[in-house]
């Protein structure tokens, strides 16, 4: 009987896992349908699985729009802004972990208060800086101020407070620095939580759009994000074209989630570790 329950039970879980996973999934099944469907079909009656594969739709999307400089203009803000968290945040997480300085607690404190505020309030003043330093319709606007991440500080400290001072002790009795320790020690065994954080920190700069939307003017630095929002409205929204051209933005979101989805949920668990 007892037995009987627990299969009922998971069953029902499994049920309810699925049920959800369909709702999230829906919306992506229908983007690559549209996609895939002659233009003349494209207000035909919905379904959920491919029956036509118009694969040129994707041609004339990256035909009709530079879609090609769109990729690469996210590409370089993704990877340098990415490149910038992993390293700001690690030397930060390593400071804040391993050295006693006057009103350490107070700004560790204030570091942790500023992931409360919405990221809307910061729009007007970021982008009066941005304006200030002359970065306004440039890829440094999006590329600069993002090189720092609260959260990726607070991810890699929690990670990196479980390593034992030992390896460190051990590699500056060899002769390292400072700097050759948190390389060679600390975050080939922080790997999960590097990877967690690289992980969001490219996913939120390739699909960031508000900000790209303020500070650029310029279509030749535009992002992916901006250059659909841009497509769809140059060319009446042909929404084959559209979805195909939105398909193809989020193959790296996905092909990077895949890539690196055991490394975000040990880095997640770590989250929990105590002080």
């Amino acid at each position: 009987m007892r037995t009987f329950k627990k299969i009922a039970l998971r069953l029902s879980d499994h049920i309810a896992l699925i049920a959800m996973s369909s709702i999230v999934i829906l919306p992506f099944v229908w983007m690559i349908t549209t996609s895939l469907k002659p233009p003349k079909l494209a207000f035909a009656a919905p379904y959920l699985y491919p029956t036509h594969f118009h694969w040129q739709n994707f041609v004339n999307a990256w035909d009709e729009a530079p879609f090609s400089r769109y990729y690469l203009n996210s590409i370089v803000v993704a990877v340098l802004v990415t490149l910038g968290q992993v390293l700001t945040s690690a030397l930060a997480a390593y400071a804040f972990d391993r050295y006693e300085f006057p009103f350490k607690k107070t700004l560790w404190f204030t570091l942790l208060a500023s992931m409360m505020v919405p990221l809307p309030l910061l729009v007007i003043p970021s982008f009066q800086i941005i304006q200030h330093l002359h970065w306004a319709d440039n890829l440094a606007a999006l590329i600069i101020p993002r090189c720092w991440s609260a959260f990726g500080i607070l991810l890699l400290r929690q990670f990196i407070h479980s390593i034992p001072r030992d390896f460190d002790d051990a590699a500056k009795m060899d002769g390292a620095s400072v700097l050759r320790v948190i390389w060679s020690v600390i975050l080939p065994l922080a790997r999960p939580a590097v990877a967690t954080l690289a992980l969001f920190a490219f996913l939120f700069a390739w699909n960031d759009f508000l900000w790209p939307l303020i500070v650029l003017n310029s279509p030749e630095h535009f992002t992916v994000p901006l250059g659909i929002a841009n497509f769809s409205g140059k060319y009446g929204t042909r929404w084959t074209l559209l979805m195909a051209a939105t398909v193809s933005a989020t193959i790296p979101a996905v092909v990077a989630f895949l890539a690196m989805q055991k490394s975000l949920i040990r880095g997640l668990a770590s989250g929990g570790i105590n002080e």
